[in-house]
């Protein structure tokens, strides 16, 4: 049991070594870390390494990946500080961070635009200016700025974070609710998400119509799930107890899910039953398939960051250093990928390019993590 917040080690056990002044080496921050990785490179159209991340051989991708464990690391900082803060308190405390993104996502939604516009003044053609959703931008400024301020409108590749701020504004209330009743979290999340794919109802977007690429009131559930995991309950203790049974369960899944891929076994909603959402594989709603092929990937992987930090040390340590700086990373990754979308415009498509485009985001979000710690070391 964990000594700190007396929850089974599923996937929360860290390395013994420690970095002065940093968190050690554990598996929510190695996976956290990979995740960025994939979404980096899931972020540029076409490049070659994308063809290698587990997208290719799944239902699911980095984007559950990433809610799963913001979801778990959540829960033991409302675990920590549980103890010392009243309801109000902690109530504050949560919604504190959702300004914090708010004002990340503004400040690299301005940089996208700026990197959008000056791709279109090097390669000398305004169709760039069409990228990713940023049309309304340049021809309806006025509505289309409004819409970025107010969280209407999105760039594409930069739909991630409006949703994981929608979330974080949610978490205040859903740490409230498990403090107060924790036995109702999970049927009221599932309530909210069934009733979503039963119903197809998601936020829309303006000045462009359309609606959420990331459907909040879907991926709640997944954040919720990974918050109940990640701490002590009858489920974590029967996963912990059984984790020999829910490793198989889970390979059986992931098996499926290559199989599935490689035969392209993606159900058409105008023939599935319905309510279709609950039978297809459609990213917006966090549809059924995708939401069990996650927690199967989630169930045949754990621990495996022990066999990476054994034998692969600098690996386990660079992905760790990433996903213990996640929101300097994210961001930065958002704008490296959208820089290498330009450069691939502007140099051309080959292999080299590609691997200068990768071996430089990955360098930069390396260096993003390392100057982030040691800030907070300085402060320290």
């Amino acid at each position: 049991m964990d000594q700190l917040t007396n929850r089974p080690k599923i996937l929360t056990a860290p390395v013994p070594a420690k970095v002065k002044g940093t968190r050690p080496p554990n598996e929510i921050d190695f996976w956290r870390g990979y995740a960025l990785v994939a979404i980096f490179l899931n972020h540029i159209p076409g490049i070659w390494f994308e063809s290698f991340t587990h997208k290719n051989f799944g239902f699911s991708d980095s984007a559950e990946l990433f809610v799963l464990l913001a979801g778990w690391s959540l829960r033991s900082v409302v675990d920590r500080q549980s103890r010392d803060l009243t309801s109000l308190g902690l109530f504050l405390r949560l919604g504190s961070r959702t300004i914090v993104l708010y004002i990340a996502q503004l400040v690299i939604t301005v940089m996208a635009i700026g990197i959008i516009a000056a791709t279109a003044f090097l390669a000398d053609t305004n169709l760039v200016l069409q990228w990713n959703n940023a049309a309304a931008i340049f021809e309806e400024p006025i509505t289309a700025h409004i819409g970025l301020v107010i969280l209407s409108h999105h760039l594409g590749y930069f739909d991630i974070l409006p949703l994981y701020i929608v979330l974080m504004a949610m978490t205040p209330f859903m740490a409230v609710l498990h403090r107060a009743a924790p036995y109702a979290l999970l049927p009221v999340s599932f309530l909210i998400w069934a009733t979503t794919l039963g119903t197809a109802v998601n936020l829309p977007t303006w000045p462009v119509e359309g609606r959420w690429f990331f459907n909040p009131f879907a991926w709640q559930f997944i954040l919720v799930i990974g918050f109940l995991l990640g701490g002590d309950s009858v489920l974590t203790r029967a996963i912990v107890n059984w984790r020999g049974v829910s490793r198989v369960i889970g390979g059986v899944i992931v098996a499926l899910g290559v199989l599935g891929t490689y035969l392209q076994f993606f159900p058409d909603p105008l023939n599935a039953p319905q309510p279709a959402l609950f039978f297809v594989a459609d990213k917006t709603f966090l549809t059924p398939l995708r939401l069990i092929h996650m927690l199967g990937l989630a169930a045949f992987v754990g621990g495996f960051f022990m066999v990476v930090y054994k034998r692969v040390r600098p690996v386990a340590r660079f992905f760790s250093m990433l996903g213990r700086n996640s929101l300097n990373v994210f961001c930065v990754g958002s704008l490296l990928s959208l820089s290498a979308q330009s450069a691939r415009f502007i140099m051309g498509s080959s292999l080299w390019v590609d691997i200068l485009v990768v071996l430089t985001g990955l360098l930069l979000m390396s260096a993003t993590a390392w100057v982030s710690e040691w800030r907070a070391r300085l402060k320290a």
